[in-house]
């Protein structure tokens, strides 16, 4: 038989067990008390979604541009240097000036040197053009002389030859006559006789010859002569008229340089205000320095005439059919805020850089009200009013969703969120025109990204059917080079 300490030993065991497995029950609340109950207190989303009511109210539409003030009449200080020179000295911006005081100084080594090669041109082909004018005096006198003395002193002596040659032809003749007489009485011989007719045919032949001589010096001679002579003299004229142009051209080289050289200083044109002309986006120093290389015709300084002032903006293509000259504008100074209206818009955009980020933009002046205290380099916010709608419905920009099926907003009624699909007009982009889906009064999320999942998924959604997820579609996007963001619209 059990005896009574046997039998107490399994009732202990089973206490002491019961008694375990309630501490370790009573453990294991407190543990999940300690651990989970904070952590569902504090991340318990605690929502307080701001509302804003919609009501009728002005609206306007307006643009908003950063722009700088420049004169509208400039004088330009431009390099009047042909070429390239180089900046030596030039004059602090901002300063005031005199009319004569000097502006800047260019370098003048290179022009000096072809100022003193033009000048021993010039004296060079002075002696030139001098030779040849001298020959031409000569020629015409020589022309003069041989028409005068020398043809006829060679004419007279060709007379001379032939008047002589008829007198002895005359005189062989005779003689031979005489002979023929005296041959028939038996007085000569017959070879005396042969040698009178000899006599008379050596005549006659010495006749001819200085007749000859004599045609040829009164038809040919004398013109070949006159011919040749005329040749160099109408040559020599030519090269009077090249010598002569050579000259004035070497002079207005040599004058040329004396000015180029005289515009390396050059000076105020009148008295002012002088500054540097605005420098390229892409630049970090100015166009006009110290040992900076400029070309002709370069504008190196602006002297603007501070009464007439203006600010140059550039607007987007997106938005440049809706500003026209006579748009109201508000331009916000340092020191000031002035009304104006648009003056022009350039009908022409302004060329692309590497530093514009292929962003189109066409320049809009805005000429400003005479305002002392103004002055070139300024900048200025502008305003431009585009439109103002009166009496109009419009929302926040942020309370405004756009999704795949249309834009949205999400209403607050008592049954909780309400989504509305909206159309919507013009934009100042921080309200937007209401056309359609509201009405005055209306309660709205103000931001319906942050406190409503429906906006988040609907936006979700879209941005999904918008980005490619698909192996395939991404493997083509990084083969073609795109970014696969780039598909949101």
């Amino acid at each position: 038989m059990p005896t009574e300490n046997s039998q107490s030993t399994p009732r202990k065991i089973t206490r002491w067990v019961g008694g375990l497995f309630v501490v370790t029950c009573i453990g294991g609340l407190l543990s999940w008390g300690i651990y989970y109950v904070p952590s569902m207190v504090l991340t318990a989303p605690i929502k307080n979604s701001m509302t804003y009511t919609v009501r009728r109210g002005d609206l306007r539409v307006t643009l908003t541009e950063q722009g700088v003030l420049s004169s509208t009449d400039n004088t330009e200080i431009r390099c009047k240097v042909r070429g390239r020179n180089t900046v030596t000295w030039v004059i602090p911006p901002g300063s005031i000036v005199e009319k004569g005081d000097v502006l800047v100084r260019l370098d003048t080594k290179v022009i000096e040197e072809s100022l003193s090669l033009q000048k021993t041109n010039v004296f060079e082909a002075t002696a030139t053009l001098a030779e040849t004018e001298t020959n031409l005096a000569s020629i015409n006198l020589s022309i003069a002389a041989y028409e005068s003395g020398d043809y006829r002193e060679r004419l007279n002596t060709k007379q001379t030859e032939v008047i002589i040659a008829e007198s002895n032809f005359a005189s062989a003749q005779k003689l031979y006559g005489h002979s023929k007489l005296l041959f028939k009485r038996g007085f000569v011989t017959e070879l005396e006789l042969e040698s009178n007719a000899f006599t008379v045919t050596q005549a006659d032949l010495e006749l001819k010859v200085k007749e000859t001589e004599l045609f040829v010096l009164k038809q040919y001679t004398k013109a070949l002569e006159l011919e040749r002579m005329r040749g160099n003299l109408e040559a020599t004229q030519s090269k009077i008229a090249a010598d002569q142009a050579g000259l004035q051209t070497d002079i207005a080289r040599r004058d040329r340089a004396a000015v180029e050289l005289e515009n390396c200083t050059i000076v105020a044109p009148k008295s002012g205000l002088v500054i540097y002309p605005t420098a390229a986006a892409w630049k970090d120093t100015p166009d006009v320095a110290e040992g900076v290389a400029v070309s002709h015709d370069q504008v190196l300084l602006i002297m603007p005439v501070l009464d007439t002032m203006q600010v140059q903006i550039g607007v987007h293509e997106a938005v440049i059919d809706e500003i026209h000259p006579g748009l109201s504008a508000t331009i916000t100074l340092p020191d000031h805020v002035l009304e104006a209206s648009v003056t022009d818009v350039s009908n022409i955009a302004k060329p692309l850089g590497s530093w514009s980020a292929n962003v189109v933009k066409y320049d809009t002046i805005i000429q400003l009200p005479h305002t002392p205290g103004l002055k070139p380099g300024m900048s200025a916010g502008v305003e431009i009013l585009i439109a103002t709608h009166k009496d109009a419905l419009s929302l926040p920009v942020s309370s405004v969703v756009d999704t795949s099926a249309g834009t949205f907003c999400w209403l607050s009624t008592a049954n909780g969120p309400k989504k509305q699909q909206l159309i919507l007009g013009d934009s100042n982009h921080i309200f937007v025109l209401v056309v359609q889906g509201v009405k005055e009064g209306d309660q709205v999320f103000l931001h319906p990204l942050t406190d409503i999942e429906e906006a988040q998924d609907d936006v979700g959604k879209f941005l999904s059917q918008a980005i490619p997820t698909d192996s395939a579609a991404i493997t083509r996007n990084q083969s073609s080079g795109s970014n696969i963001g780039g598909g949101i619209q």
